[in-house]
């Protein structure tokens, strides 16, 4: 218990450390929110990869998944790597920094806002963005907490509030720097938590060897009398497998807290590099944290919960529970690296959204030029500052209203982020991916895909979930690509002048 009390107290010590160093890149809008645009590849990637990759990851969905699909849930991580960071940075990063450098677009809202030249768009999409990531927010919370109450005995409720003052705490000190400096250091203790876990874990069982050769044994759920499906490349329910791989690999596509650090990324270079980096680092990550939780069925059987469904999110902590104290240790510190970071991130984002984008709604890109009007240096100094103050507030305001959720949560953590990144990725994948490449995306048919994103996940809600969360989030999304072009084909374009100044950014 001293060793785990010890380097949880470093941990937070060198958090609070690193938001007090940053505060002073903090005092204008563009520094707390982007880090003033000049974030470095290592930085920017491992901001990426930690944002990414939370106890929802860990606890949740390597837990749930890797019961339900045995080892094949590896696959899941891979799709992460390759489609979720490689892909989504050769695809996404260039022509997002770009474009949102030269409409000078601080958040997706504003983006929409601006590159389809509608207030409205803008002020929708940051309520969206407000309201879906609570339930993402409140997923990570129960995941962090949950194993703290495992490691340390310490009550659930309490463990929830303290994660929540502390990722406060540096976020409103140092904003996006002390972020991207705290993703970093979190980062590192990831990469190293995840291999020392998953050799401790596999050795409780004989090794690799003897853990396949035990889950090669173990009977189908669907068939009893056939075994061997949770070893098998696909597993026992590759169509239900490919729809998780959709939703948490190619969601993040359309997640603010996501694309928004390709705004700050720094230059061409910068971008190389991060894009091997995140890719690596997701590689090791997420496919450990899945291959890790395939052997789930190894260990005791969850809990039921009081309905009679199993305890799907008991099932990484049981697994590491008989682990030594000094073991533990290191996954606590995993996990509260992985979540801080998270937490850190959808603050940020919901904050900023709701400072920019519904309380200050500056129009800088009026009739396809940008906005550069006299004000008074004075004058500009204290909009400014009113503006950082509004942010930090509003971080505390976010952060109070997903722990409320989050001490009494409704459903299941992988269910939670289901929900949110349903939502989101439908509702803003295909208008921002395809607005980005195509200037024929139409005002009318960005709309529509709001409607389509939003609404099929809030009637599958409604109606008590008949299609489960996580499928129905991967339908909202690839079905965005089916209706942003259809509508644009029908409503009437953008004007031409508005739409080819905008996309003179990358001609430069």
């Amino acid at each position: 218990m001293f060793i785990k009390i010890l380097l949880t107290l470093v941990f937070f010590a060198v958090t609070i450390g690193v938001g007090i160093y940053s505060r002073r890149s903090a005092s204008s809008v563009d520094g707390f929110v982007l880090g003033g645009r000049k974030v470095g590849g290592w930085l920017t990637a491992f901001a990426y990869g930690t944002s990414y990759f939370s106890a929802v990851v860990f606890v949740g969905y390597a837990g749930q998944f890797g019961w339900k699909y045995g080892l094949s849930s590896t696959w899941i991580g891979i799709g992460n790597a390759v489609i979720g960071s490689l892909l989504a940075w050769l695809v996404l990063a260039r022509r997002t920094r770009l474009m949102t450098r030269h409409i000078n677009s601080c958040t997706m809202p504003d983006f929409f806002g601006t590159r389809f030249n509608s207030q409205n768009l803008r002020v929708i999409a940051s309520i969206i963005v407000f309201v879906f990531l609570i339930p993402y927010t409140a997923g990570v919370y129960k995941g962090i907490s949950t194993l703290f109450e495992m490691g340390f005995g310490i009550p659930y409720q309490y463990c929830v509030v303290v994660m929540a003052v502390l990722t406060a705490l540096y976020v409103i000190l140092g904003g996006y720097r002390a972020t991207a400096v705290n993703d970093f250091i979190q980062g590192i203790i990831m990469l190293v938590g995840i291999v020392v876990v998953i050799f401790s874990v596999l050795n409780l069982k004989g090794g690799f060897s003897e853990a396949f050769s035990a889950m090669a044994s173990l009977p189908s759920d669907s068939a009893p009398g056939v075994n061997g499906k949770f070893a098998t490349v696909l597993g026992p329910d590759p169509w239900n497998l490919l729809g998780v791989v959709v939703l948490t690999s190619l969601g993040t596509w359309g997640l603010p807290q996501m694309v928004g650090k390709f705004y700050s990324i720094a230059d061409d270079s910068a971008i190389k590099r991060g894009t091997i980096i995140s890719t690596l680092f997701a590689l090791v990550v997420a496919g450990g944290c899945y291959f890790l939780g395939g052997f789930g069925r190894l260990f005791d059987t969850p809990p039921s919960l009081p309905n009679g469904k199993m305890d799907f999110d008991a099932i990484v902590p049981s697994m590491i529970s008989t682990l030594p104290d000094a073991l533990i240790a290191i996954v606590v510190l995993l996990v509260l690296s992985a979540s801080m970071s998270t937490l850190a991130s959808l603050v940020l984002t919901s904050s900023s959204t709701m400072t920019l984008d519904l309380i200050y709604r500056d129009k800088k890109f009026a009739g396809g030029e940008v906005k550069t009007g006299a004000i008074d240096d004075e004058v500009a100094k204290r909009i400014e500052q009113r503006k950082v103050v509004i942010l930090r507030v509003l971080i505390v305001f976010f952060i109070v209203i997903s722990l409320m959720l989050a001490l009494n949560p409704p459903t299941f953590i992988a269910q939670l982020m289901g929900i949110s990144w349903g939502a989101l990725a439908g509702a803003f994948l295909a208008p921002f991916l395809l607005g980005l490449y195509w200037k024929g995306v139409t005002k009318a048919s960005v709309w529509a895909c709001f409607v389509w994103g939003v609404g099929i996940t809030l009637v599958n809600m409604a109606l008590g979930n008949p299609i489960n969360p996580i499928i129905c989030g991967a339908i909202a999304m690839t079905g965005g690509f089916v209706v942003v072009p259809l509508v644009s084909l029908l409503t009437p374009k953008l004007d031409k002048k508005f739409t080819d100044n905008i996309f003179n950014c990358y001609k430069k």
